[in-house]
């Protein structure tokens, strides 16, 4: 299982609600430690894409046109891919910290 389909594992589990505190927990560190691997991809795509796109300048009249062909290149797509990620578990992150305060008010709350 890649990482792609270990996060829609988790949008999914997350999204169908009733998750379990402990388990919002564990969730949590999990995407935490993923977001490491997913800056470390994005940094290797941005590379590629911009030795592309250097090549496209090279290789194109006008600079306008370089970046356009470069855009439709498997690079781009690579590296657009890659930030999408990242702005899905910083979401789920947002999401899962809030559940738990929400919680933790409750059961705060319920004590008193």
């Amino acid at each position: 299982m890649n990482i792609r389909e270990l996060i829609s594992n988790y949008r999914n589990e997350v999204g169908k609600g009733n998750l379990a505190p402990q388990r919002a927990a564990e969730i949590l560190t999990e995407l935490s430690s993923i977001m490491g691997t997913i800056l470390d991809e994005i940094q290797g795509c941005e590379m590629k894409y911009n030795k592309f796109l250097l090549k496209c300048y090279d290789s194109e009249q006008k600079a306008n046109r370089a970046k356009i062909v470069a855009e439709i290149s498997p690079e781009y797509e690579a590296m657009r891919t890659a930030k999408n990620t990242l702005k899905v578990v910083e979401e789920m992150i947002r999401a899962l910290k809030y559940l738990l305060r929400a919680l933790e008010e409750g059961y705060r709350q319920a004590g008193n």
